[in-house]
């Protein structure tokens, strides 16, 4: 191609005492020209996606006005980033590709909401990518565009394709973090429901339909202490089955078909070092009241009542029934020990702990000298002082039933020793478990 040639379809031309790169190199005519070409060009593109990406060649099949209209502003584009690419690298040349860019980011978007994968759509770019430069190289051969400008070509579409792939790469992400967010929403409103008491059936059934989680036909509940950073890293590891409570003084979730076999064992050791509670299974429209109880054994759980790591509520039951109202528990002690009220803090101490110890023995002497590091006659000797200052209520059935229930958590302190804080509950025994049933309702037994 000449260069002395004033011609600007020949590369040549100055306007004014200014070099033009567009008519000193040809690209004025390329528009165009590429613009006579976008029919062929476009149909190459849908036969070529037809066989791996239908959905797409099916797109522009039926959007053709649109895809045309946005490929004849892909060509002006291409032309003006070459031209500027001829004085500085074309990734630095022009703006983005304006609404192009914003297209393509809704296309990622959609991608997103099918379900489909984002790499099949950055593979179909470059299936398109290849047949436009193979008909803008060809056009621009064809009207003698200059060499460097060719490369300007070249390097503006691919840095094109570049832009429009991160455009839609970043519709992806964005919806899909969007999409995230509005679950968790929806998660956290049907949590909200199961949690409340104003809550119907229905309400839940629809809460659960547009998160898509299944209704289990019974749950549980895991409440974790906030502080625990060992309880936050095993809740941020569940699966999706299980829903998180985010509340500021509730912190766990809410877990389906916890009987299942093998779940209580899983439960257990991951949450071993969480300080954990896990509530006992019920239906999910007692869930609320499960979620209280279970609140309950967190309490005695940092109050040292409970010591188990995790504590399973079905397992102490009959401890939170006793616990759960202090000053409830603290009436019944009262009025049952009330024949005791008169009596010095010592000789009070001594033959309470006796009561506890005969009730939970049936009577058996020795086995109370034995809890109580004394005599068997010594055992003799107060439980006369009992009968003397209660009577016949010993021999009430109903009345020991009180007694019991006064006393099961009460601390077994030996004679001598000096009392202490109560000890911690352990799960009642066989023996103790028949005990009570014997003394009318045993609940629980404690150790130093």
């Amino acid at each position: 191609m000449s260069t002395d040639s004033d011609d600007p379809a020949a590369g040549g031309g100055v306007a004014a005492g200014v070099a033009d790169p567009a008519t000193d190199v040809g690209l004025s005519k390329l528009v165009p020209a590429l613009v006579e070409r976008l029919p062929r060009l476009l149909g190459e593109v849908r036969e070529l996606l037809t066989e791996e990406w239908p959905d797409y060649a099916r797109f522009l099949a039926d959007e053709q006005d649109e895809v045309a209209v946005a490929a004849e502003a892909f060509m002006h584009w291409l032309v003006e980033i070459a031209e500027q690419g001829l004085t500085q690298p074309a990734e630095d040349a022009g703006p983005e590709a304006g609404a192009q860019v914003a297209l393509f980011e809704e296309i990622g978007r959609i991608q997103w909401r099918e379900g489909r994968d984002l790499t099949t759509l950055l593979s179909a770019y470059q299936v398109g990518a290849r047949v436009a430069w193979h008909h803008v190289s060809s056009t621009a051969l064809e009207i003698a565009v200059a060499p460097e400008a060719l490369a300007a070509l070249a390097e503006a579409v691919f840095v094109f394709i570049d832009q429009l792939s991160s455009a839609s790469a970043r519709g992806f992400v964005l919806e899909q973090s969007e999409a995230a967010v509005t679950r968790e929403r929806l998660r956290d409103e049907l949590v909200d429901l199961l949690l409340s008491d104003r809550s119907d059936s229905a309400a839940v059934r629809a809460a659960a339909g547009r998160v898509g989680w299944p209704l289990p036909r019974d749950v549980a509940v895991i409440l974790i202490d906030p502080e625990n950073l060992v309880g936050q890293s095993v809740l941020s590891r569940l699966d999706s089955s299980c829903l998180l409570i985010r509340r500021r003084a509730l912190i766990g979730a809410i877990v389906p078909d916890p009987v299942r076999p093998g779940r209580r064992q899983r439960l257990a050791t991951a949450l071993r070092g969480a300080g954990a509670v896990i509530g006992h299974p019920v239906p999910l429209e007692h869930l609320p009241s499960s979620v209280r109880i279970a609140e309950v054994a967190a309490t005695l759980q940092r109050s040292g009542v409970l010591e188990e790591d995790p504590v399973f509520v079905a397992e102490h039951l009959d401890a939170i029934i006793v616990h759960r109202d202090p000053r409830l528990l603290t009436a019944l002690r009262e009025q049952a020990l009330a024949p005791l009220a008169g009596l010095s803090a010592t000789v009070n101490q001594r033959l309470t702990d006796t009561l506890a110890s005969w009730l939970r023995h049936l009577g058996d002497r020795q086995a109370i000298a034995a809890d109580l590091h004394i005599h068997p006659q010594t055992v003799r000797y107060r439980m006369g002082q009992l009968h003397d200052l209660f009577g016949a209520a010993l021999d009430d059935p109903s009345a020991r039933a009180k007694l019991t229930l006064a006393l099961a958590w009460c601390p077994v302190i030996p004679s001598g020793a000096a009392p202490e804080t109560p000890a911690r509950h352990q799960p009642p025994t066989q023996a103790a478990g028949s005990a009570g049933v014997a003394g009318g309702g045993q609940v629980g037994t404690w150790r130093r």
